[in-house]
């Protein structure tokens, strides 16, 4: 049924990572990266694997409108808001990898379908993309009352963006603990650690439920577990979950494809791999109507 067309806004790490993550999809095609600075090293590459570079930020999407369907803003939750206005205005779907949350909150193993006709969707946060599915999980086994999450990722990993923005990680992940995740109550914690050499995205999960059924509640664990696995190989459970009374204890690691982070950099890798995965759902979708009225049409 052929490929839906991308570009990426923002040449630094998350959108460089992003090109070489949609570079092995069966539904996207990369035609165009954007930056603002015309010596960046995302662009530099992006030149180099043939596609269309533009230093000019969004003006050069705005002067070739034909160049993509979809898309991926990685660049600040400031600059989000603008871009928004005016990919709206030209039709564009358009997946935010800022804390701007101007669209609905996704998981893309969480709530994907309810959203297939959105125009706008934000991508949480590293620690809401790597925890969600397992409350969401737990919740619709057993009830969520409670869950609290505590994402501890490389110092190293962490780039100007996220160190200033801890304060919109733990609010955003929080509602999206609630809202798709399912909780009542939610609470996100961030931690950097500054071990050399730095270690891999590890995130705890702590819930406190209704209805405890250990073996419910574990086989919920692990089969989501395999579904996030499926666009992030490297996220995997530390340990068999911890029941004790009405508590439930979930230890993840994630480690990233290495495709442009270093390995020990989940909390980047996930966040790149969920947005790509959000697009070819949306593009599976979309192919698949317009089969579907040509057919018709026939």
């Amino acid at each position: 049924m052929g490929k839906l067309k991308a570009a990426i806004i923002g040449s630094g790490n998350i959108g460089t990572d992003l090109m070489y993550k949609l570079e092995r999809s069966h539904w996207l095609t990369l035609t165009a990266v954007i930056g603002i600075d015309p010596n960046s090293e995302g662009l530099e590459r992006a030149k180099g694997r043939g596609y269309a570079t533009f230093s000019n930020g969004i003006q050069g999407l705005i002067d070739n409108p034909e160049l993509a369907d979809i898309i991926f803003d990685a660049t600040s939750a400031k600059a989000h808001v603008k871009h928004n206005e005016v990919l709206q205005k030209m039709g564009k779907m358009v997946i935010d990898l800022t804390p701007a949350a101007v669209g609905p909150f996704l998981s893309p193993v969480v709530n994907m379908g309810n959203h297939l006709q959105a125009t706008n969707v934000n991508m949480i946060t590293c620690g809401g993309q790597a925890t969600i599915p397992i409350i969401h999980a737990i919740n619709e086994a057993a009830d969520v009352v409670y869950a609290e999450i505590v994402a501890t990722i490389a110092s190293k990993s962490a780039g100007p963006g996220t160190r200033a923005n801890i304060d919109e990680f733990t609010i955003t992940t929080r509602r999206g603990i609630e809202e798709v995740g399912g909780a009542d109550r939610g609470k996100a914690l961030i931690v950097l650690n500054p071990a050399d050499p730095p270690f891999m995205m590890r995130d705890t999960v702590y819930c406190e439920v209704k209805n405890m059924d250990e073996a419910v509640i574990s086989k919920a664990i692990y089969d989501m577990v395999e579904r996030v696995k499926e666009y992030v190989p490297g996220y995997r459970l530390k340990q068999e979950p911890i029941f004790d009374g009405n508590r439930v204890s979930v230890f993840l690691e994630v480690e990233g494809a290495g495709d442009y982070f270093a390995p020990y950099a989940g909390n980047l890798d996930i966040m790149t791999a969920a947005s790509v995965r959000v697009a070819e759902d949306y593009a599976k979708n979309r192919l698949s109507n317009q089969s579907s009225e040509t057919n018709s049409e026939v």
